[in-house]
């Protein structure tokens, strides 16, 4: 099998949990389910773990070896800032296009450097799209309900299935244009990462805690292990 032809596979596998989880949610929110509300924060805080575990396994370690003090706390500051300007956009412009624009904010960049990084590396460019996969299934559960506010039931399950294959240009986009440019897959996977820290500091972490009840936050310990399985498994 080719690179570009795996590439494909790894990016479609890394964006079908978005419907996965769209479509787990649609089907949650039918039910009379008692503790909906409790699996509804823990799938929101096994997601801000995930992200976190990304951000610590994946998006940081390498960019922290190849690129200068300088480079690095410039390139992390401007992910930070940079999502900061996207979320205070996103919203002004309210409605369904706010959810969207914040699942590609990262889902974009990482699939860039999965494509781009799977020349070098295959097991790097694996563990990416596993951990691309694990952040999109609570990111795609908790867009559901966000989208469905706005838009019918179908409509958002159509959205939802169409950007899961947006990583897949992405991807391309990297293996064409940037797999022998490493200094700069390192510095879009940490700007990726500062503003995924952003972003699981201002709306994840907040949306996972309810009151009086503890079991729900637990998710983000076991969203950041099974990270941790991942990142042991393939090295």
């Amino acid at each position: 099998m080719s690179d570009t032809l795996t590439i494909i596979l790894y990016s479609s596998a890394a964006g079908f949990p978005i419907i996965i989880g769209g479509l787990i949610s649609s089907l949650l929110q039918e039910k009379n389910i008692k503790h909906k509300n409790e699996i509804n924060h823990f799938v929101t805080a096994f997601g801000g773990g995930a992200l976190l575990s990304a951000i610590a396994f994946v998006l940081v370690p390498r960019a922290m070896i190849d690129l200068s003090m300088l480079e690095m706390t410039l390139i992390f500051l401007s992910g930070t800032l940079c999502f900061m300007g996207l979320d205070i956009l996103s919203n002004k412009i309210g409605g369904s296009m706010a959810q969207v624009l914040s699942m590609m904010m990262d889902f974009i960049p990482e699939t860039l450097a999965l494509g781009a990084s799977f020349a070098v590396d295959k097991n790097f460019g694996l563990l990416i799209a596993i951990f691309i996969g694990l952040q999109n299934l609570p990111e795609g559960f908790n867009s559901y309900l966000e989208l469905n506010a706005k838009l019918s039931k179908n409509k958002t399950l159509l959205l939802m299935f169409a950007l899961s294959f947006v990583g897949i240009g992405a991807a391309l986009g990297g293996e064409f244009l940037l797999s022998d440019h490493g200094k700069i897959v390192d510095a879009i996977m940490l700007f990726s990462g500062g503003g995924i820290l952003y972003l699981i500091f201002q709306d994840i972490a907040p949306s996972s805690k309810m009151k009086k009840k503890w079991l729900p936050t637990t998710g983000a310990s076991i969203g950041f292990l099974v990270g941790m399985i991942g990142e042991k498994l393939l090295n």
